[in-house]
């Protein structure tokens, strides 16, 4: 894959999707991350295993995941497929600390802790992307910011980024970097699909333009609603993720997946597809961070990556998502 621009529509060459660029950063990743939150949960080893197999098999090199996942049990699983395939230099690693049992908070020492913890999970030396998985305002940024940048200094951390502040918040940040420093983010993670635009889309879209983040929407499907499966009460029937997806069973929903089946017959793709691939058509968005709970749901996912929609089908999709 050659190297393509941070922020755009999606760039593809000879039918392959070209690697983007986080912030500022030097992480070339693939723009669709594999999620961890369903490994060691509705994921067992096999499942696992075979799911990131078929991600890395389709040139993905993105792993996405956190301490708090299945009480640690993603990073091992991940950790144990590094070992077996021998490709940790091939791989984007990226966890989230902060909402873990054994380590919670931002404290110095819980993050020092947690780093730990997590790079012995996933069998490491480094990680490569870093998120503060909360905002922790009990904290100062001062003392949070500085413990992020004393791993960066030792070389266990890369770069680093958040998932769960304000645009405010972030100016805030960026200042106390500014003035300690020390290393500024270069990411964002938060929730951005379909059903959940205006919490990103204002002014945190425009704090991180300003501070050039990358931008990794999380819940890019909307707990597997934008897959198209729930679509009625009976769907929802039996599924540890229904519960969640149930909330999204509303005309606006309905009207939605509506655009999202006509637009995918169009491209003879998947809902899911289309979904994502709407995502990457947005400014900033480097690589929505989707799950897979069995592996032959992979190439719906990394298909995103080569699917380019059109003015008109994007300019559809912002209309009848629009509030």
């Amino acid at each position: 894959m050659a190297e393509a621009p941070p922020t755009g529509n999606p760039s593809v060459v000879d039918g392959s999707p070209q690697l983007r660029r986080i912030g500022s950063s030097d992480l070339q990743v693939f723009p669709l991350a594999i999620s961890g939150n369903v490994f060691g949960w509705t994921a067992g080893a096999q499942s696992t295993e075979d799911i990131l197999n078929n991600y890395a098999d389709a040139g993905g090199n993105f792993v996405d995941t956190a301490d708090s996942y299945a009480g640690g049990r993603s990073e091992i699983m991940i950790g144990n497929w590094m070992r077996d395939r021998r490709n940790r230099d091939e791989v984007v690693v990226a966890t989230k600390i902060g909402k873990s049992a054994d380590n919670p908070g931002l404290r110095a020492r819980s993050i020092n802790s947690a780093v730990e913890a997590s790079l012995e999970r996933l069998r490491c030396g480094h990680l490569d992307l870093l998120y503060l998985h909360i905002d922790d305002e009990s904290v100062s940024f001062d003392e949070t910011l500085l413990a992020v940048d004393e791993l960066i200094r030792a070389g266990k951390v890369r770069y680093f980024g958040v998932s769960d502040h304000t645009g405010n918040r972030l100016i805030e940040a960026r200042i106390a970097s500014a003035q300690l420093g020390v290393a500024p983010m270069v990411a964002l993670q938060n929730r951005y699909n379909l059903l959940h635009r205006s919490e990103y889309e204002g002014d945190l879209a425009h704090v991180a333009e300003s501070q050039g983040l990358g931008v990794m929407p999380r819940f890019a499907l909307a707990s597997g609603f934008l897959t198209g499966k729930y679509r009625s009460k009976a769907d929802l029937a039996g599924n540890s993720r229904g519960g969640e997806a149930a909330k999204y069973l509303t005309r606006r929903g309905q009207r939605i997946l509506a655009a999202l089946d006509g637009i995918a017959a169009e491209h003879e793709s998947s809902v899911a597809t289309i979904a994502l691939a709407w995502l990457l058509s947005k400014p900033l968005v480097v690589a929505p961070v989707a799950s897979a709970s069995k592996p032959d749901q992979v190439a719906q996912l990394v298909a995103a990556a080569s699917t380019t929609l059109t003015r008109q089908q994007i300019a559809d999709l912002d209309r009848v998502s629009a509030r």
